[in-house]
Parts: C-alpha cells; sequence; structure tokens
C-alpha cells in the first residue's frame, strides 16, 4: 500500500464518486477505478458499497480513511519539515548527569521558549554510553567530557567544569605529604571523572584501597559525609547540594584542573533543531562561580 493510493482512495470519498475524483486528480476515470480495485484486492477488504452511481463507505472503508488522513497529514509534514529551516518534532539530547542538572536548564528553557515546535527529550549516561547511542541513532547530539573520537563526531566546547576533590569538613586534608584518601566514591567506568580521580592517584604514586560506585552526585555527596571516603566532581555541583559547607573542597594542580564538556553529534550531519541547539550552546553565557 503506497500514499498515492491512499490520495486516490481519499479524493473518491472527498468528490463523493469515481468521476469527479479522476476530474479532480487528472486522471481517467478507469485509472481511478484500477487504483480503488487493487487496493480493495490488497487489503482484502470491500472499501465502498455502489448504490447506483453513489459509492458509499464500508466500516474497513471508513477505518482506512480514519489512518489515511493521518498518514497523508504526516507525509506532507515530513516534506514541509525537509524544506524549512525553522526547527520542528522531536530533539533527543543525550547528556551526563551533572551536566543535565547544573549547565543545561537554563539553555535548554531558552530553546523551548524559542522553539515551542520541538519537543526536547533527555537521556543521561557517561560520555561511551552517549557516543554509542550518537552512533546507533538512538539520540541527535550529546554533551560529553572529552576526549571524543573526532573521526566520527562534529564537536564545540559547551562549558568548561573546575573538578575538585571533596570530603568531609572532618577529614584530614589529602594530597602530598598528607597521603590520599583510602576509599574513592565514584560513577561506573567511562566516567571522565573517574578517569581523572585515578589519574591524580597515580600521579600521587598511590592507588586506594577501595573503590565504590555510586548511582548519582547526591548520594556520593551523602557517603562523603558520612565519612565513607572522598569523591571528585565538577566544582558546579557543589552548590546544588543542601550541605555543601559541611564539605572539604581540594583543588587539582594546575594543567589537570580543568575538564571541557563538549557538544558533540555524528560527523557531517545536523537538522535545523541540532543547529538551533548549536547556536545557542556556542553563544556567550555566564559562568557559574568556581
Amino acid at each position: 500500500m503506497e500514499l498515492s493510493d491512499l490520495r486516490v482512495f481519499r479524493a473518491v470519498v472527498q468528490q463523493g464518486g469515481v468521476t469527479r475524483a479522476a476530474e479532480h486528480l487528472g486522471r481517467v476515470q478507469s485509472a481511478v477505478t484500477s487504483r480503488i480495485h487493487q487496493l480493495e484486492e490488497h487489503l482484502d477488504r470491500k472499501l465502498f458499497l455502489r448504490q447506483g452511481r453513489k459509492m458509499v463507505l464500508t466500516s474497513s472503508g471508513q477505518t482506512l480513511l480514519d489512518y489515511s488522513e493521518q498518514l497523508l497529514a504526516l507525509a506532507e509534514e515530513a516534506e514541509q519539515a525537509l524544506h524549512t529551516d525553522v526547527p520542528r518534532g522531536v530533539l533527543r539530547i543525550g547528556s551526563m548527569e551533572s551536566t543535565a542538572a547544573v549547565r543545561l536548564p537554563g539553555p535548554l528553557a531558552e530553546y523551548s521558549a524559542r522553539y515551542p515546535e520541538v519537543v526536547l527529550e533527555m537521556q543521561t549516561g557517561n560520555p561511551v554510553v552517549l557516543q554509542d547511542a550518537l552512533l546507533r541513532g538512538e539520540i541527535d547530539a550529546a554533551f560529553v567530557a572529552e576526549p571524543v573520537a573526532e573521526k566520527r563526531f562534529d564537536q564545540i566546547t559547551a562549558f568548561t567544569e573546575q573538578p575538585v576533590i571533596v570530603t568531609s569538613n572532618t577529614h584530614p586534608a589529602i594530597g602530598g605529604p598528607n597521603g590520599c584518601p583510602r576509599t574513592i566514591l565514584v560513577f561506573e567506568q567511562g566516567c571522565p571523572h573517574r578517569k581523572l580521580l585515578e589519574s591524580w592517584f597515580a600521579r600521587q604514586k598511590d592507588v586506594p584501597e577501595r573503590t565504590v560506585e555510586m548511582g548519582s552526585y547526591h548520594a556520593m555527596f551523602g557517603c562523603v559525609l558520612a565519612g565513607m571516603g572522598a569523591a571528585l566532581v565538577p566544582h558546579s555541583v557543589i552548590s546544588t547540594f543542601p550541605e555543601a559547607d559541611r564539605l572539604r573542597v581540594t583543588h587539582l594542580p594546575k594543567g589537570s584542573n580543568t575538564l571541557r564538556t563538549l557538544l558533540i553529534w555524528p560527523k557531517g550531519t545536523g537538522s535545523p533543531k541540532t543547529v538551533a541547539l548549536r547556536k545557542i550552546i556556542g553563544s556567550p553565557k555566564p559562568q557559574l562561580n568556581a
């Protein structure tokens, strides 16, 4: 069943018969009659009852008409979308949890205000998971920490984060002669902050005795306050924690104390929806206090 079949079928219904439908479509009457017969044979259903010159829809015909209206309207919408630069439809965004919680509310609110015909959807995960989702076509663009595979993705810098180590304020100072925390609280493998913390340990020529995987930053902060260990987080996330004043913050040495968050999308692609997102993210914006 093709869209052209549905257009002929709809014309017969709207024009009240084959003769007028043929005139409306600019076709000969026999061609329209043949298309209707072929459609009925394909569906194995009678679509019309012939009452003299009058054609009346059967119940199957009415069902098909309802779906035809939806399918033809969707096809027309798709054609219009391909010939316009106005963003519309669903924009599927991937993001790391910290970026989604702290950095994106403002830009996405601006996006929704500018482009009300776009529906935003969000998926969170670590950079590895998000890059795989992009390549599978499950999302349109993603916010991930560097580095990314340059041959597979186009990118712009979205935000610059300052990663810091947090412990409870009763925890002894860490690093250098003070040693390293024995337990680290981290996200799953693939988290860029976990990699950075493990690299910091390696530079200290030390390894943690225990590595505990957590599911959210607030759970991580709660365990830090309970004295379970240390965590490395973006400084911007600390302000979202109600008991932030009970945390001790240790800054990383220069050269490893910044981490860029990139907006990436599959190389050589880009719909009006993602182009609009890139413009908003790439415009000057106020930086959160570090």
